[in-house]
This record gives structure tokens, C-alpha cells and sequence, in this order.
């Protein structure tokens, strides 16, 4: 999923009674590869405190578990068939989360619409260049269903079993497993007793307390849809404070068919086995955790404007920012009315 956000992480320092080399903590910062992305932390605490081989654990637990560009992964495993597949609990917080989001959103959030993001080349199989007929789009769609797909409890502690009524299924948590990363980040800082941090994984983004370099709530920035490549714009500054960031864009990952000249977008309508554009150029979601932004983002990202406009009035638990392109060809925005609050500037 492209994301739309940018990590504004400030180093100058905040002007004040005290510089930040009196203030009574450290700041310390770690970044590095994870699950086909980068990530980034910043956080402040009393002392010294290693956590990159907690983060290293972390991230090798979600390749083996939910990573379909890991051949042996247990998702991979799944979606070969194999009988009995046990999976551990960071898989079911997942799964629990995605039917949520499913449920509530009508199907717009769907971690089964692998096979077709697959077919249009955007998944994990490494066929790039391929666009499927309308036919095979038709096939593909009796594999979509994400209510075809149940976990239970296996007979050893904390472990459960993924079965779904339709043979030949392809689930990906490539949408929402981000998120979650960033959430079990986010717990192992505050198992140290770390209250303030910044936690950024592929643009998914977590933070906690404050940026006490500079004494306020952390800034991020989400970016403008309409940039060019390689001139990356902002749109606006959101500021956070114990609240998590996700975006969905297309504007960064997409594909023109050279026969037909139609642009193709890694957002594939579950309920159409559709990929292409939208007037909806991006999304935002603000959320009490990242799993929840992240799910939600793609949903919206998926989901006809109009469908969304009747939908959040009932989904009191986000905030929602929708960047979409008018019929007289300039940019609009839709916010639930909390989303502003969180606004630097209040500018959109």
C-alpha cells in the first residue's frame, strides 16, 4: 500500500529556559528494514535504553508470520493449502482486527483480494507487467470473501488455526500488518517505561506523550497527492498525542497498460475485482492504534466517495481525512469533524 505520509522528525532545538542537554533525558533514535519497508523510532527515557534487539525480533516474528514475500511464512503456508497451519497470537490480533474492519465497512476492507493483486501484478509473485482480462477478474472474484475465512483455537496455548470454506484463497496482511507492527513497537517502549516516543513503520505512525526536544505534541506531515516524483510537497501538519497516523494513496504505486493506455492502481475494489483510479486520491486516519488507522485507510482508499460519506457518520472511532479530485479538477478535502482538532495549522 503506498503511503502518503512523511515522517517529520525536528533536530533543531526548542528555545526555552532549559536546553535540551539540561533536561533530564536522553534522546535516542534507531532506523532500519522491516517487512519491505523502513522504519523509524525516536523516543526519550531516563537512561540509555538497547531496544534494536527487541525491534529485530519483532520484525523477523511478522516476516515469518504475515509476510507473503517470505516463501515459508505462515500466511504463505495458508494460501499453499498446507493442513494445520498453526499460527500464534500477533496473527489473531490481526485477523480479529481485519474482520472488524471488514464487517464495518461492508467489504471494503478485505485481506482476501490477494488473487487479484496478484493477477494485476502488484502482489508478491513477482509478475509485474501482467493485466488480467475482465474474465479472470469474474474467476478471481469467487475467492474474494473474507467472511468465507474463520480462526479457532489449536490444541497447544496461544496458538490457532486459519480454515476457509473456499479452496484456493490467497489472504495477505500486506494492508494492516504495518500497523500493527508499529502497536507491538509501540507496547515494548512502554514495557521499558518509555512514555514519549515517535514510532514510523513504512509511514504508519504511532506517538506517545510528547517530542520533548521541542515540548509539544509530535508533527507529522501528510503529503500532497498531486506532487511530482521526486519533489515531494506537503499538504498539511497533523499533530499527535497518544494517537496513531495511517495513509492510503495511489499516487505513488501504479501501472499504465501499454495496449490500452489505462492507468492500473494497487487498490483493488474487493467488491469489483476493479484497479482503477478513483476521484479519491488519498486517505488519513487517525485512530487510537495503528492497526485500526492502517486497515481503515485502505478501506476508504477502496470505497466510492459516496459510500464513505454515508459510512463514517457511524464510525465514531476514527477521525478521517479524504483528499479527492473535483469535477472542475482541483483538489478537495472531507474531514470528520474531529480530524481538524488535530490540524497544526488548521489550513485544508
Amino acid at each position: 500500500m503506498s503511503r502518503i505520509l512523511l515522517l517529520i522528525v525536528a533536530f533543531s532545538l526548542f528555545s526555552c529556559k532549559e536546553s535540551p542537554s539540561e533536561l533530564d533525558f536522553t534522546t535516542q533514535e534507531l532506523y532500519g528494514q522491516a517487512i519491505g519497508t523502513t522504519y523509524s523510532i525516536k523516543y526519550f527515557a531516563d537512561s540509555e535504553i538497547d531496544i534494536e534487539p527487541q525491534v529485530d525480533s519483532l520484525i523477523s516474528l511478522f516476516n515469518e508470520s504475515m509476510s507473503t514475500w517470505v516463501p515459508n511464512s505462515k500466511i504463505n503456508q495458508i494460501n499453499a493449502g498446507v493442513d494445520s497451519v498453526m499460527v500464534r497470537k500477533e496473527f489473531k490480533e490481526v485477523f480479529d482486527y481485519a474482520q472488524e474492519i471488514y464487517r464495518k465497512t461492508d467489504g471494503y476492507f478485505d485481506p482476501t483480494v490477494g488473487n487479484l493483486v496478484n493477477a494485476y501484478g502488484f502482489g508478491a509473485d513477482g509478475q509485474k507487467e501482467k493485466i488480467p482480462s475482465p474474465a479472470t477478474v469474474d474467476s478471481l472474484l469467487q475467492f474474494v470473501g473474507f467472511n468465507k475465512m474463520d480462526i479457532t483455537p489449536a490444541n497447544q496455548p496461544e496458538s490457532y488455526l486459519v480454515s476457509s470454506q473456499q479452496p484456493g484463497m490467497y489472504l495477505e496482511f500486506n494492508a494492516i500488518a504495518k500497523g500493527t507492527l508499529v502497536d507491538y513497537i509501540a507496547r515494548m517502549l512502554e514495557n521499558k517505561g518509555v512514555m514519549d516516543y515517535l514510532v514510523e513503520v513504512g509511514g504508519e505512525v504511532i506517538a506517545s506523550g510528547e517530542n520533548l526536544e521541542k515540548q509539544q505534541p509530535w508533527n507529522v506531515g501528510i503529503d500532497d497527492p498531486t506532487q511530482q516524483p521526486g519533489d515531494r510537497k506537503l499538504l498539511t501538519v497533523v499533530q499527535l498525542k497518544d494517537k496513531a497516523l495511517a495513509g492510503s494513496g495511489n499516487f505513488r504505486k501504479f501501472k499504465i497498460d501499454d495496449a490500452s493506455g489505462q492507468e492500473y492502481v494497487h487498490t483493488v475494489n474487493p467488491l469489483t475485482g476493479k484497479a482503477v483510479p478513483s476521484e479519491v486520491l488519498g486517505v488519513n486516519v487517525i485512530a487510537d492504534n495503528c492497526t485500526l488507522a492502517d486497515g481503515y485507510a485502505t478501506a476508504f482508499m477502496a470505497m466510492p466517495l459516496e459510500k464513505s460519506r454515508r459510512l463514517l457518520p457511524n464510525l465514531k472511532e476514527i477521525e478521517v481525512l479524504i483528499i479527492y479530485m473535483g469535477t472542475d479538477g482541483a483538489l478537495k478535502f472531507e474531514t470528520t469533524p474531529g480530524f481538524k482538532s488535530y490540524l497544526k495549522n488548521q489550513a485544508l
